[in-house]
């Protein structure tokens, strides 16, 4: 039986982020560069592609299917999703910040401000809901609320 994939992002960096790391190139340059310039360069280029690769695989991943919804390394059976809601701008900051419950388990990434509130209704879980950051929070939400198991 083939699980059909409803949802799925991967919570990437944002350009900026890249731009950020693009700084050390430059850095590493200079350190290196009287001892061999063409070292400093391989360096640099090795260091940024390094961090860059490591970024995009370690990307966290929202995943959602028939059965299961998964965020990152956590994953809840469908049947024991209750409200959904999504978030941007200044109510998702209000989210992220004064009305986080600290008992709520949380994927948030600084870099995308959008999130989605997935409350569960498992007895056996202390945990209220789940806070996920994402980059399409209106898709996320209505795939969470559609042909629920």
């Amino acid at each position: 039986m083939e699980i059909v994939k409803i949802y799925r992002e991967a919570l990437r960096p944002s350009v900026g982020i890249y731009l950020i790391i693009a700084l050390l190139v430059p850095i590493i340059i200079l350190t290196a560069a009287p001892f061999s310039l063409p070292l400093g360069i391989a360096l640099a280029a090795f260091v940024f592609l390094g961090i860059s690769v490591l970024l995009v695989v370690r990307a966290p991943r929202i995943e959602v299917n028939e059965a299961n919804f998964r965020a990152g390394k956590a994953t809840i059976e469908r049947k024991f999703i209750g409200a959904v809601s999504a978030f941007s701008g200044q109510h998702a900051r209000e989210q992220r910040g004064v009305k986080l419950d600290a008992r709520a388990w949380t994927l948030f990434r600084g870099y995308i401000d959008p999130v989605v509130k997935v409350e569960l209704t498992d007895p056996n879980d202390p945990t209220p809901y789940w806070l996920i950051s994402t980059r399409r929070p209106m898709e996320l939400a209505q795939a969470l609320r559609t042909n629920q198991k």
